[in-house]
Protein backbone atom coordinates (compact mmCIF):
# COMPACT_ATOMS: atom_id res chain seq x y z
CA UNK A 1 0.00 0.00 0.00
CA UNK A 2 0.89 3.52 -0.82
CA UNK A 3 0.58 6.31 1.89
CA UNK A 4 0.82 9.74 0.53
CA UNK A 5 0.73 13.21 2.45
CA UNK A 6 1.70 17.20 1.64
CA UNK A 7 4.38 18.85 2.97
CA UNK A 8 4.45 22.73 2.86
CA UNK A 9 7.68 23.82 2.57
CA UNK A 10 9.32 27.56 2.04
CA UNK A 11 9.90 26.40 -1.12
CA UNK A 12 6.95 25.48 -2.41
CA UNK A 13 4.35 21.91 -2.18
CA UNK A 14 6.26 18.44 -1.34
CA UNK A 15 4.43 15.51 -1.73
CA UNK A 16 5.93 12.89 0.23
CA UNK A 17 4.98 8.76 -0.92
CA UNK A 18 5.46 5.84 1.42
CA UNK A 19 5.09 2.03 1.83
CA UNK A 20 5.30 0.16 4.71
CA UNK A 21 8.92 -0.12 4.60
CA UNK A 22 9.97 3.43 4.11
CA UNK A 23 9.73 6.55 2.22
CA UNK A 24 9.20 6.60 -1.77
CA UNK A 25 9.13 9.73 -2.90
CA UNK A 26 9.42 13.19 -2.01
CA UNK A 27 8.87 16.05 -4.81
CA UNK A 28 8.46 19.57 -4.96
CA UNK A 29 4.39 19.78 -6.70
CA UNK A 30 5.07 19.81 -10.73
CA UNK A 31 8.73 18.99 -10.45
CA UNK A 32 9.97 16.62 -13.36
CA UNK A 33 9.27 13.11 -13.03
CA UNK A 34 6.79 14.08 -10.59
CA UNK A 35 5.35 11.11 -8.92
CA UNK A 36 5.90 9.10 -12.19
CA UNK A 37 5.42 5.74 -10.18
CA UNK A 38 2.93 7.04 -8.05
CA UNK A 39 -0.10 3.87 -8.37
CA UNK A 40 -3.41 4.66 -9.13
CA UNK A 41 -4.71 3.04 -5.28
CA UNK A 42 -3.07 5.23 -2.72
CA UNK A 43 -4.05 6.62 0.78
CA UNK A 44 -3.59 9.86 1.93
CA UNK A 45 -2.69 9.31 5.70
CA UNK A 46 -0.26 9.98 8.22
CA UNK A 47 2.03 7.27 8.99
CA UNK A 48 5.23 6.74 11.15
CA UNK A 49 7.33 6.97 7.89
CA UNK A 50 5.50 10.09 6.78
CA UNK A 51 5.81 11.67 10.13
CA UNK A 52 9.73 11.22 10.21
CA UNK A 53 10.09 12.65 7.01
CA UNK A 54 8.16 15.53 7.95
CA UNK A 55 10.15 15.87 10.67
CA UNK A 56 13.17 15.84 9.35
CA UNK A 57 12.05 18.50 6.71
CA UNK A 58 10.77 20.64 9.71
CA UNK A 59 14.60 20.55 10.67
CA UNK A 60 15.95 21.03 7.08
CA UNK A 61 14.29 24.17 6.56
CA UNK A 62 15.01 25.84 9.88
CA UNK A 63 18.52 25.69 8.30
CA UNK A 64 19.74 22.49 10.34
CA UNK A 65 21.50 19.37 10.02
CA UNK A 66 19.20 16.72 10.81
CA UNK A 67 20.72 13.79 12.99
CA UNK A 68 18.98 11.11 11.36
CA UNK A 69 17.66 9.85 8.45
CA UNK A 70 13.73 8.76 7.90
CA UNK A 71 13.38 5.04 6.85
CA UNK A 72 14.40 5.50 3.01
CA UNK A 73 12.85 2.59 0.09
CA UNK A 74 13.08 4.46 -3.40
CA UNK A 75 12.87 1.68 -6.13
CA UNK A 76 15.33 1.29 -8.49
CA UNK A 77 17.63 -0.43 -10.67
CA UNK A 78 20.76 -1.35 -8.88
CA UNK A 79 22.97 1.46 -10.74
CA UNK A 80 20.54 3.72 -9.87
CA UNK A 81 20.34 2.06 -6.07
CA UNK A 82 24.22 2.33 -5.47
CA UNK A 83 24.30 6.02 -7.19
CA UNK A 84 21.91 6.68 -4.38
CA UNK A 85 23.94 5.36 -1.70
CA UNK A 86 26.54 7.40 -2.64
CA UNK A 87 24.84 11.00 -2.22
CA UNK A 88 23.48 9.65 1.16
CA UNK A 89 27.23 10.21 1.99
CA UNK A 90 27.83 13.98 0.51
CA UNK A 91 27.72 15.73 3.96
CA UNK A 92 25.61 18.88 4.45
CA UNK A 93 26.53 21.79 2.74
CA UNK A 94 28.92 20.14 0.31
CA UNK A 95 28.79 19.29 -3.26
CA UNK A 96 30.21 16.38 -5.14
CA UNK A 97 30.25 16.14 -9.13
CA UNK A 98 28.98 13.53 -11.24
CA UNK A 99 32.60 12.97 -12.40
CA UNK A 100 33.28 11.99 -8.32
CA UNK A 101 30.08 9.56 -8.43
CA UNK A 102 31.13 7.83 -12.01
CA UNK A 103 34.30 7.45 -10.21
CA UNK A 104 33.32 5.94 -6.87
CA UNK A 105 30.62 3.66 -9.14
CA UNK A 106 33.44 2.33 -11.32
CA UNK A 107 35.66 1.63 -8.55
CA UNK A 108 32.90 -0.04 -6.95
CA UNK A 109 32.18 -2.22 -9.59
CA UNK A 110 34.69 -2.40 -11.89
CA UNK A 111 35.37 -1.40 -15.01
CA UNK A 112 34.13 2.21 -16.47
CA UNK A 113 30.93 4.81 -15.58
CA UNK A 114 30.42 7.55 -17.28
CA UNK A 115 29.37 10.91 -16.03
CA UNK A 116 25.86 11.05 -18.45
CA UNK A 117 24.90 7.54 -16.63
CA UNK A 118 25.41 8.75 -13.61
CA UNK A 119 23.56 12.37 -14.35
CA UNK A 120 20.35 9.64 -15.36
CA UNK A 121 20.31 7.85 -12.13
CA UNK A 122 20.65 10.73 -10.30
CA UNK A 123 17.96 12.58 -12.11
CA UNK A 124 15.38 9.85 -11.67
CA UNK A 125 16.23 10.22 -7.36
CA UNK A 126 12.68 10.16 -6.23
CA UNK A 127 13.14 11.07 -2.81
CA UNK A 128 14.88 14.45 -4.01
CA UNK A 129 16.56 16.58 -0.54
CA UNK A 130 16.62 14.13 2.21
CA UNK A 131 18.79 11.68 -0.80
CA UNK A 132 20.34 14.90 -1.76
CA UNK A 133 20.77 14.97 -5.67
CA UNK A 134 20.86 19.20 -5.28
CA UNK A 135 24.70 18.70 -3.66
CA UNK A 136 25.38 17.46 -7.30
CA UNK A 137 26.90 19.71 -9.87
CA UNK A 138 28.55 19.77 -12.92
CA UNK A 139 32.73 19.53 -13.35
CA UNK A 140 33.04 22.74 -13.88
CA UNK A 141 30.99 24.09 -11.25
CA UNK A 142 27.43 24.55 -13.32
CA UNK A 143 24.18 24.26 -11.29
CA UNK A 144 23.04 21.67 -14.08
CA UNK A 145 20.24 18.62 -13.86
CA UNK A 146 18.25 19.16 -10.69
CA UNK A 147 14.36 17.99 -11.66
CA UNK A 148 13.17 20.38 -9.13
CA UNK A 149 14.47 23.28 -10.72
CA UNK A 150 17.64 25.32 -10.67
CA UNK A 151 16.28 28.26 -8.50
CA UNK A 152 15.33 25.42 -5.52
CA UNK A 153 18.75 24.17 -5.92
CA UNK A 154 20.13 27.26 -5.26
CA UNK A 155 17.95 27.55 -2.70
CA UNK A 156 18.42 24.55 -0.94
CA UNK A 157 22.35 24.74 -1.21
CA UNK A 158 21.98 28.38 0.27
CA UNK A 159 20.02 26.78 3.19
CA UNK A 160 23.14 24.73 3.78
CA UNK A 161 25.58 27.80 3.76
CA UNK A 162 27.27 25.39 0.61
CA UNK A 163 30.32 27.60 -0.96
CA UNK A 164 28.77 28.91 -3.82
CA UNK A 165 31.62 31.00 -4.64
CA UNK A 166 32.64 28.53 -8.03
CA UNK A 167 29.09 27.76 -9.00
CA UNK A 168 27.13 29.13 -11.28
CA UNK A 169 23.65 28.82 -13.74
CA UNK A 170 24.51 27.87 -17.12
CA UNK A 171 23.89 29.81 -20.18
CA UNK A 172 20.42 29.20 -21.91
CA UNK A 173 21.13 26.33 -24.58
CA UNK A 174 23.32 24.16 -22.45
CA UNK A 175 22.33 21.22 -20.65
CA UNK A 176 20.40 21.38 -17.69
Amino acid sequence: MTFTQHYDSPLGSILLTADEMGLTGLWFDGQKHFARDLPAQHTEQETPVLSEAKRWLDIYFAGKEPDFLPPLHPVGSSFQQSAWKILLTVHYGQTITYGDIARQLAAQQGGRVSAQAVGGAVGHNKVSIIIPCHRVVGANGSLTGYAGGIDKKIKLLELEHADMSRLFIPKKGAAL
